[in-house]
């Protein structure tokens, strides 16, 4: 029985092999909204496919772990683990996201808007 056409067409790896055997990071520090940039200044020789298109991907700008997995068509348990290696080699930086600023109390926001009328 051969496998289905569009398995075929994609060329499947199992992630085992992508990941060489491992199936947790090297460092478990990865959200799925951590950020990841890349360093363009480091060689991409020797990395696996896998490895190479994700820096490709990244040297493109900061890219959260999610936003990676989804151009890359790999699990986000299996980009957590190329993302570990390439940390631990120096190829990317990671830093959590910005948190969001919290919103003013809503007893401020009208002090301002009472203070506008008063001027208008």
């Amino acid at each position: 029985m051969t496998p289905p056409a569009s398995r075929r067409d994609k060329g499947l790896v199992r992630p085992y092999v992508v990941t060489e055997g491992r199936s947790h990071p090297t460092r478990n520090t990865f959200d799925l909204v951590t950020l990841v940039m890349a360093h363009g200044d480091r060689p991409l020789g020797g990395l696996s496919p896998e490895k190479r298109a994700l820096m490709e991907l990244c040297l493109g700008g900061a890219l959260s772990v999610a936003e990676i997995a989804g151009h890359l068509m790999l699990p986000v348990s299996v980009t957590k683990v190329l993302l570990g290696d390439l940390v631990d080699s120096g190829h990317l930086t990671t830093r959590a996201p910005i948190p969001s600023a919290q919103l003013p109390e809503a007893q401020i926001l009208q002090e301002v808007l009472d203070g506008l009328r008063a001027r208008l």
